[in-house]
């Protein structure tokens, strides 16, 4: 009787989807995320690359390209925002390897699991974000945990919409 290891069991459940997926989900995620607060100001309750790279990660379990991810996303959205660039950088980088991490030691199939992860990650992201900020850069910024709580839930909210379609476009033996 064989024994089987963490490594045949993150090989056997890691997603695969088509290679236009990979582009044009986050590049759709970026598109909007810098297009959308224009539109709604102060009411975008979302982080959009945030999302895409939360499923990734997940989906991949591998914490080197989660970590990847994290850092594309976040620098590319820092570069479409008038952000200094780096602060999302750093902060979906970390969001990217921990939800990686976590996704090879338990089992995301769960859709309660993957939205209680989403929250959490969320208010991590914003967490380092402020911590960046304030701490690191030594700016002024004006903070409202209630308005960091309702982008987390708004997040929450997109991930439970979006997950499942995206788990459609998955490629199945």
């Amino acid at each position: 009787m064989s024994v089987l290891g963490a490594n045949f069991r993150r090989d056997m459940e890691i997603r695969r989807y088509p290679v236009l997926v990979y582009a044009l989900v986050p590049l759709a995620a970026l598109v909007l995320q810098a297009w959308l607060p224009r539109v709604l100001g102060p009411y975008a309750w979302f982080d959009l690359p945030l999302v895409v790279t939360v499923y990734f990660a997940l989906g991949r379990r591998s914490p080197i390209q989660g970590t990847i991810m994290g850092s594309a996303m976040g620098l590319f959205e820092d570069a479409l925002s008038h952000h200094a660039v780096g602060i999302n950088g750093i902060g979906k980088t970390v969001v990217g390897f921990i939800a990686a991490s976590v996704g090879v030691r338990i089992d995301v199939e769960n859709h309660t699991i993957r939205i209680m992860l989403n929250f959490l990650l969320s208010l991590l992201s914003s967490a380092i974000y402020v911590f960046i900020y304030r701490i690191l850069l030594g700016l002024d910024l004006e903070w409202r945990w209630f308005t960091e709580l309702f982008r987390a839930v708004g997040n929450s909210l997109f991930a439970l919409v979006l997950f499942p379609l995206l788990d459609r476009l998955q490629i199945r033996d």
